[in-house]
Order: C-alpha cells, then structure tokens, then sequence
C-alpha cells in the first residue's frame, strides 16, 4: 500500500508523468459563454487562444468538492494507504478550498491537503517532491511542502486586462502605464501574483527573466521551466539563455500554459519557474 498523490490542471507535468505515477488530475472549470468545459480534457491552449481572439467571454472556477471526493474516495478503495493532495495557490482559486472540504467529508485521517502557494510548475515540482517522497517511504506531504517554499516563478504579459478581469491582481494594478509597449514583469510571492517591475519591450523582458531566475537559481543544481500560450518561439530563445546562463541546470522544460491560467494571462504570456535544489 502506497500514498497516492493528488493534484489538479494546472499543475503542468512532464508528458507521461502523471500516467508513469499513477498521479490523480482533477480538472477546474472553464466556461466560454457560459458553456462549461474541463481544463486540459475537451478545452486547451488551442481552443483558449481561439476563442479570445474571437473576443469570446471566458471564466474559469474550481472543482467542486463533490468531484474531489469522488476521486479521493476511489483511490483508497483500490488501495492507497493515504492520500497527498496538493493544489494550486489558495489565494489564486478556491481549489485548495473544494479539497480541503473534501477530505474532510471522505476521510480526514487519511487525506492531507497541501497549498502549494504557486501554480504552473510552481504546483508541478511540488507534486514531483510529493511523488518521489512517496515512492522512497518519506512523507509526500512535508516533500511538497518543502518545494513549494523553495519554487519561485517571474513571469510577464502582453496586457494586464485579464488579469485584471479575472480579479488576479490587486496591487499589480499599479504597473499599468500610458506607454503601450509597457510590459508587465510580474511573480508569485506567497502565493499571490504582485508586481516586480515594468520594462518597455519583451525583448527586455525575456532579459530580465533570465536575470531574476538566474539570480534565484544561485551556483548550486536547479531546477528550471519555462511557461507560454501561444508564444513557443519565445519561449525556447527564453529556455536557450536559461540553459547558457544557469550553470547548475540539467535542463529546462517548455510547458504551454492550459486554458485555467492562460484564460487569465493572455497569450503571449512567458514565465519562468525556479527551484534551488531537486525536487528529489
């Protein structure tokens, strides 16, 4: 009997890896004109970049508890010694909340629910620590947790509107400029998105991207991702100079952001994760 590791759509993992894991993938919500989907299994970043730039209204919500506890409750009935439930920052969705309620309803002793604080990456070497904790005996739980407070992640967009639509950024607010080649550089600092620094092209953002992470990543071994929607040119000249820049990284891994956070970044959105050390 094994710990079973839950997470949810926007943690973007390797291919393969939740199979390979036997990891659990709850979907949010996504709705476009008020006709709902399931992230990542009938709506993606194709089908997300068409329909803003057909205008279309989209909006995102989390799982209910209710298909958080069908999945809880299925994998101890095959067999899981217990449950690592881990999900996107609380303060970015009421995801953490709907598994919190769950776990309660279906077995609180053996379901534990982590923050992961972040989301993209940020969540997915979280749920990486937890699954190779997991397979060694060790507590998924405290290995999730470790990563998440290690993880750091920058990021910049084209506009700030959707962000601002979907209500994900408070103070960030104040970046907006009068010039309209302003880009937004942007990261995720306990588990809400804040404002770093604003710079005039995405040439010049890319730069700073590479200098925050390499700043962040330090001397030692690092782990590295690059996020986009819809923009993988950029994305792989960002990946290039990480890899040139970083000394301590294997390599970096390109994940093309799901409609969940896309929805509220836009396309042409690039980011970078960071985590110091191994998620081993």
């Amino acid at each position: 009997m094994s710990t079973t590791i839950v997470t949810d759509s926007t943690a973007y993992l390797p291919e393969g890896f939740a199979e390979r894991h036997g990891i659990r993938v709850v979907p949010l919500h996504v709705a476009v004109d008020g006709r709902s989907r399931l992230d990542g299994i009938d709506f993606g970043p194709v089908e997300l970049a068409a329909a803003l730039g057909e205008h279309r209204r989209v909006t995102t919500s989390r799982p209910t508890p209710g298909e958080l506890a069908e999945v809880y409750r299925s994998a101890l009935a095959e067999g899981a010694a217990g449950i690592v439930s881990v999900h996107l920052s609380r303060e970015l969705s009421g995801t953490w909340e709907a598994a919190r309620l769950a776990a309660e309803e279906v077995d609180p002793k053996r379901i534990r629910v982590v923050d992961s604080r972040a989301t993209g990456m940020g969540l997915g070497f979280a749920v990486l620590a937890a699954c190779v904790a997991g397979d060694k005996g060790q507590s998924a739980e405290e290995a999730a947790a470790r990563a998440a407070e290690r993880t750091r992640m920058f990021f910049c967009v084209e506009t700030l509107d959707h962000l601002r639509r979907g209500g994900r950024i408070g103070a960030a607010a104040a970046l907006v400029g009068t010039a309209l080649a302003v880009k937004p550089l942007l990261h995720v600092d306990d588990g809400r998105i804040v404002p770093l620094e604003k710079v005039r092209t995405m040439g010049r953002a890319i730069g700073r991207l590479v200098d925050l992470a390499a700043s962040a990543a330090g001397s030692g071994p690092v782990s590295l991702a690059v996020h986009h929607l819809a923009a993988p040119e950029r994305a792989a000249e960002l990946a290039t100079r990480l890899d040139e820049r970083v000394p301590g990284s294997t390599g970096c891994l390109i994940s093309e952001v799901g409609a969940v956070i896309g929805a509220h970044t836009g396309p042409g959105v690039l980011g970078v994760v960071v985590l110091p050390g191994s998620y081993e």
